[in-house]
């Protein structure tokens, strides 16, 4: 994509945020948000899920349980952003205290496992479970014959299978599903000791949602209060015990002022005994 193009992009986004030029701005970011194939947008606040998707444009499937979607990102593993780091050091510090179960919450194709596998040295006996979308599970398993050589990696399409995990890995995946994390643990018999997150948008006093543009999909996106998120999972017995911030990403609103997220953060549970 061309400078230029880059260029114009922030222009109106930075337009739909001033009283007066909303109006005009508006139609030209519909068009880029609909044609969009090359980074992401967002547009809209929603008070559900449901509300999202019943406004996304039916010009492009929604979700990520599609062909094309399922096969984004297999080049990541390669290409570790700061924000990786802190979600490795906390595995390393997991597997090596004798962590074995990891249930990879929304993990696509395995991309934690290939880039934490090709930077550091797993235990022979991990059990790496991926749980996404059928479409993705399908690619990923495709996937996995001929670059997992070990065969520790494993795709479920059941998120009740984190049941008994040692660690919960989220990395980049609490915004898209259609109920939160503390809905999830809370559903389990043995919830995992662990929980290591990566890239959640959060709001400093509002959770809704809003609409994502991807370029091959647009998907229902879930924006919640820093203090609402926390609070569900201490409610739970967990107890933070890390946490950064990620400045790579940021969640912008056009038109909707007080709604935008500069930065994104990743946290460190553990459940107490």
């Amino acid at each position: 994509m061309s400078n230029a193009l880059i260029h114009l992009h922030r222009i109106l986004i930075e337009a739909a945020q001033l009283p007066g030029f909303e109006l005009l701005a508006r139609p030209f970011y519909e068009r880029m948000f609909v044609r969009n194939r090359w980074r992401d947008l967002y547009r809209g606040v929603y008070p559900s899920f449901e509300s999202a998707q019943r406004s996304a444009p039916r010009s492009r499937p929604l979700g990520y349980d599609h062909e094309a979607t399922a096969k984004l990102y297999r080049d990541r593993p390669r290409n570790l952003r700061a924000s990786d780091f802190p979600v490795m050091f906390w595995m390393a510090n997991l597997l090596g205290a004798g962590a074995r179960r990891v249930f990879d919450l929304g993990g696509h194709h395995g991309i934690s496992y290939y880039a934490m596998g090709r930077r550091m040295r797993l235990p022979a006996d991990v059990d790496w479970c991926v749980h996404d979308v059928p479409a993705v599970v399908a690619s990923g398993r495709e996937h996995a014959r001929s670059h997992d050589t070990s065969g520790r990696l494993r795709f479920t399409e059941r998120r009740e299978d984190a049941d008994g995990a040692d660690v919960l890995l989220a990395g980049g995946v609490l915004q898209y599903l259609d109920y939160s994390l503390a809905d999830l643990l809370g559903a389990l018999a043995r919830p995992p000791r662990h929980l290591v997150i990566g890239q959640v948008p959060l709001h400093p006093d509002r959770s809704f949602f809003t609409l994502q543009s991807i370029g091959t999909a647009f998907c229902p996106y879930r924006v919640m209060a820093e203090a609402e998120f926390v609070a569900g999972l201490e409610a739970l017995g967990y107890v933070c015990i890390d946490r950064w911030q990620s400045h790579e990403k940021s969640c912008r609103i056009p038109g909707a002022r007080g709604y935008s997220v500069d930065y994104y953060q990743g946290f460190c549970f553990r459940r107490g005994d």
